[in-house]
């Protein structure tokens, strides 16, 4: 399961990048996250779990740095949502502290040969538990043991989730606004039930490796107990947490410029503190009703629907509209598959040509290609779909005798 929850975390790290990082800054970090997260439970997956001696000599202390990395991104990503800002400050290099601590502790496993973190790898693969006295040499000459560095990393994660939460619980106290969260509910829900997860999961960690540092025995982080439950269900729900939001997946959030630039040209409309208030709780569906006036406004002006390659990528660079935002309008809003709407149109110009007598000079197969469709069977399944009746049975209202 730890591995399959992984593998979906870098999956929705890859859609995130891909939908979102052009035009939703603050999905990077979040983009960040998961995959940072994923790897980490790769990370556990291989220590305590793989009995392969050569995974476990790469994935042992080789990438602990990038875990260190976890709870910055998680906080810039609340911040940067928050602020309405995801630029990075001279400060924020801070952040990445912990990563130059971590290889000073750990430089000379680094330095190690390949053979000596073989075998340390062999020993760990023989007995989990060889991790927790496992020891990492310090320059002073002191050291510390595998556990209380592995226990560090879910504390700093533990840290920032606290950080951020505060971040959040003030923000909203001090009802406080921004282009994100102007009149889009969801966002509050989104970072409610992301923190919570995060929260969970950074907890319930740290509490094993505390009960396991106390008792002095790593095979606690296998045991099945309560924390282990919490800790796989704050992983769980955090992974799968953004499917129950498709905007955050399709990049929703944000209202773009063009939506911004209606609202404020409307702005001189508005004169109640009424009105003001129902234009804000409208504001989340602005966009959309923007997709779906500017789609209509391109069919009719454009008429692309009349080439037998119309596709959403052809909508797409007609209307500058991203593709997945055109798909998420037609499944989430319209509850029509663009094919469907496509079609209608193109049964729309048919009836119009028939009207206007074409149906005496062509055959309704020509009248159907020239629509835009591919082939006559298309044309009158789609004719048929849209109006109920064949269009032969419609162009009988228009004229006496059709061609064949």
């Amino acid at each position: 399961m730890l591995v399959t929850l992984s593998i979906l975390g870098i999956f929705l790290s890859a859609i995130l990048l891909f939908f979102n990082a052009r035009n939703f800054k603050s999905s990077v970090y979040l983009s960040l996250f998961f995959f940072l997260i994923s790897l980490f439970g790769i990370i556990q997956y291989v220590l305590l779990y793989s009995k392969s001696a050569l995974l476990v000599g790469v994935f042992f202390m080789n990438f602990g740095l990038l875990n260190y990395l976890i709870g910055p991104t998680l906080y810039l990503y609340i911040r940067s949502l928050l602020t309405d800002n995801p630029n990075l400050k001279k400060s924020d290099l801070l952040h990445l502290l912990p990563i130059p601590v971590f290889l000073v502790m750990t430089f000379q496993h680094y330095l190690s040969p390949w053979s000596v973190k073989l075998d340390v790898a062999t020993k760990i693969v023989e007995n989990s538990s060889f991790i927790g006295k496992y020891t990492v040499n310090l320059p002073s000459g002191n050291f510390l043991t595998g556990v209380w560095i592995f226990l560090s990393r879910p504390l700093l994660v533990l840290f920032y989730v606290i950080a951020a939460t505060l971040l959040f619980v003030r923000f909203k106290k001090q009802g406080r606004k921004t282009t994100v969260f102007t009149g889009q509910k969801f966002m509050w829900k989104w970072i409610t039930v992301f923190l919570l997860f995060s929260f969970i999961l950074a907890f319930s960690y740290t509490m094993m490796m505390l009960e396991t540092i106390v008792k002095h025995d790593m095979i606690l982080l296998f045991s099945f107990n309560i924390l282990l439950v919490a800790s796989s269900v704050g992983l769980a729900g955090l992974l799968i947490s953004p499917l129950l939001f498709p905007e955050i997946l399709y990049g929703l959030p944000r209202l773009p410029d063009s939506t911004m630039t209606i609202a404020d040209k409307n702005e001189k409309m508005v004169t109640s503190g009424d009105e003001i208030k129902k234009r804000e709780v409208n504001f989340e569906s602005a966009y959309l009703i923007l997709i779906g006036e500017k789609t209509n406004s391109c069919m009719t002006e454009f008429q692309p629907y009349l080439q037998p390659d119309c596709n959403l990528a052809l909508l797409s660079r007609l209307t500058d509209i991203p593709v997945h935002h055109l798909s998420y309008y037609f499944r989430e809003i319209i509850k029509q598959s663009f094919n469907d709407y496509r079609n209608v149109w193109r049964v729309n110009h048919a009836k119009d040509l028939i009207r206007k007598g074409k149906a005496r000079e062509l055959t309704l197969e020509s009248i159907g290609l020239i629509s835009g469709f591919a082939s006559r069977n298309a044309f009158l399944t789609s004719f048929k779909k849209s109006e109920g009746i064949p269009p032969t049975a419609f162009a009988a209202r228009f004229t006496k005798s059709i061609p064949n």
